[in-house]
């Protein structure tokens, strides 16, 4: 028996806004299932609330669309938190949808075969899902660890869909950074080896050795002050449907998906058991985590260089932890 209704809905209290627009860079990632399954399981209605998702090529057009005022939340990596401080826009995040990347860099199995290090990516094309998002930000963590700048390569948006697996097949990039279920297709068709992957503990300690905050869903301060029972009432939906993803079976977790997010559905289960450790959490982001972040995105970002950013703003647990004392 799965425990999971709260003692007290959060549309116990009026709703400041009960219809919102989330935006995200390719619904149908991995990066965003706790998204997904907060949709399809209803668990934003229970909570009162008439949500419409905007899906966009990738985070980075997520982001644009926020601080453009046509989204009013953003389902995103917690790198744009950051980032966006550095910048004078205050963005924080509210609740973590994943601990790990999941990112994966892939290559021909001819160039993989050669691939000994970041410095081998030198002069490299390489397709993200769009430039400035969080696979772009990982090409640029892996460049830094080879003191190469983010010049170095050419970076190609491709997109988090089927356009981003035939543009990898055509051979028209040399390597792609990009998240399941696309990096599953491309290695089930055997397109690509992956050279760096950040789906497992391991590769999360090669590539970032410390704890992480990738995946999360991130507002406008303002909007948090302005609309509380709102902002609590969609972090009790998530946790919700962090809950559901920990306590289910991957085909109760398969079950719950829409069906076109993928072509084949044991391959998309089998890539679903590669991700399914980074929602092994409570929904909260860490101290720990914000600052390995902020460590990363120094190491290439001069303005993340020169700017003073106070971590600590970056993301606001209050939610979460009310979220968290319903939901066990």
């Amino acid at each position: 028996m799965i425990a999971l209704a709260p003692a007290a809905p959060a549309h116990a209290q009026a709703l400041e806004k009960p219809k919102i627009t989330i935006g995200v860079g390719g619904k149908s990632l991995f990066y965003y299932l706790p998204l997904t399954i907060a949709l399809q399981k209803g668990y934003f209605k229970s909570e009162g609330l008439d949500v419409e998702v905007q899906d966009f090529p990738g985070g980075a057009r997520a982001l644009q669309a926020l601080l453009g005022g046509s989204v009013d939340v953003v389902s995103g990596a917690f790198e744009h938190t950051i980032t966006q401080q550095a910048k004078g826009q205050s963005i924080e995040a509210l609740v973590l949808q994943g601990k790990y990347a999941g990112i994966v860099l892939g290559m021909s199995k001819a160039k993989a075969a050669s691939y000994k290090s970041p410095a081998d990516l030198k002069g490299m094309k390489i397709g993200v899902t769009a430039p400035g998002s969080s696979t772009n930000m990982f090409v640029n963590v892996l460049l830094a660890k080879a003191k190469l700048p983010p010049d170095s390569v050419a970076i190609i948006g491709v997109g988090a869909t089927a356009g981003a697996v035939a543009i990898m097949k055509r051979g028209e990039i040399d390597a792609i950074s990009n998240l399941d279920p696309v990096i599953s297709q491309l290695e089930s068709d055997g397109a690509i080896v992956p050279v760096v992957d950040t789906r497992t503990a391991k590769g999360m300690q090669d590539v970032y050795g410390s704890a992480y905050a990738a995946g999360c869903i991130y507002v406008p301060v303002d909007f948090s002050k302005k609309y509380p029972n709102t902002a609590q009432a969609i972090v009790n939906a998530m946790v919700h449907a962090l809950r559901f993803i920990q306590q289910s079976t991957p085909d109760q977790i398969v079950a719950a998906v829409p069906t076109d997010y993928y072509t084949d559905r044991a391959q998309y289960k089998a890539a679903l058991e590669k991700n399914i450790e980074t929602y092994k959490h409570d929904g909260s982001i860490g101290i720990d985590a914000a600052q390995a972040v902020y460590r990363d995105l120094k190491s290439f970002d001069p303005q993340i260089q020169t700017v003073p950013v106070d971590v600590a703003k970056s993301f606001n647990m209050t939610f979460q932890q009310k979220a968290a004392q319903n939901y066990r």
